[in-house]
């Protein structure tokens, strides 16, 4: 017979784990959100539409680049510096335990 009261609901959880997947899962989104849609979907795009311009969506692209597509592109190369930041700093920063609020150390 087991005694409910000095049994937990939940059994204990392995105190491991690394912080550092989190900077490396962001880090690697920003960098590919930054620098593959931002930067280089946004440049081909432009690049093979005819010269009357390709039609996408409510959007038509002409192989000049306008002043949204620069802006895009700034801040597509600007979000994929942000995320190698990121990465380097998931890489520098020492292994640690994963600790979720709430939980105790």
């Amino acid at each position: 017979m087991t005694d409910l009261q000095e049994t937990p609901a939940v059994p204990p959880m392995d105190p491991g784990g690394d912080e550092r997947i989190g900077f490396h899962a962001a880090g690697s989104l920003l960098v590919l959100l930054g620098w593959g849609v931002g930067v280089f979907l946004n440049l081909v795009l432009h690049w093979t539409a005819p010269a009357a311009g390709r039609r996408i969506g409510p959007y038509v692209l002409f192989p000049a680049l306008g002043p949204y597509a620069m802006a895009l592109l700034l801040f597509g190369a600007v979000t994929g510096l942000l995320g190698i930041a990121i990465l380097w700093i998931a890489r520098s920063s020492p292994k640690g335990p994963l600790v979720l609020p709430g939980f105790a150390y």
